[in-house]
């Protein structure tokens, strides 16, 4: 790698239960480079997450100091949840020469996009289908005791988050985790090129 290009920014986005934080978490063990940032949200904390680790979990007033003071670079509203990513941990790990991976959604991407940063691709992963996320969202409700009425508003997402996907460089289909990876992996090795 040529040491005068500066790291990339990744953004990776999907519909609800089409793979996308499995797909991050493939990445970040394939690749010692690309480091994750990690949001923050005022959304509580699911059973098998840990703050700091999945997200760092924060209040709606800690949240509004943060944008307040212009320490996110993008944040959304996600499911009357919101959601944020610190400039200062993208910034430390660009200055070491790290690629930043995002695992996001539309509004996110798109803030980035129109940010001052450099070298940023997206990539959107796409369902097989609308019934598999469906069974997906089913399965991950009943891990994580998420109610109907959350699983509801996921699925009516769908269309909207699909609708976005012509917006990203590269769209990926996601019918099998390790394929939809390796295929990701290639688009960042080429990039970085």
């Amino acid at each position: 790698m040529d040491n005068n290009k500066k790291p990339l920014i990744i953004i990776i986005s999907s519909p609800s239960g089409a793979g996308k934080t499995s797909v991050c978490k493939n990445l970040l063990k394939l690749d010692s480079n690309i480091k994750l940032s990690i949001s923050v949200t005022t959304r509580p904390a699911r059973d098998n997450e840990i703050d700091g680790k999945d997200y760092y979990f924060i209040d709606s007033n800690e949240f509004k100091r943060m944008l307040g003071n212009n320490e996110l670079l993008e944040h959304a509203k996600v499911f009357n949840n919101y959601y944020g990513s610190p400039r200062s941990y993208i910034n430390d790990y660009l200055s070491k020469g790290n690629d930043v991976l995002f695992d996001i959604d539309w509004q996110g991407a798109q803030q980035i996009i129109n940010s001052t940063y450099e070298r940023i691709i997206t990539i959107f992963i796409m369902p097989p289908s609308k019934e598999i996320i469906k069974e997906r969202l089913l399965t991950r409700q009943k891990e994580s005791g998420d109610n109907t009425e959350i699983l509801d508003r996921r699925m009516s997402e769908y269309e909207t988050e699909v609708s976005h996907k012509n917006e990203y460089q590269y769209i990926v289909l996601n019918e099998n985790l390790e394929n939809c990876t390796n295929e990701i992996i290639k688009i960042i090795q080429n990039e970085r090129n």
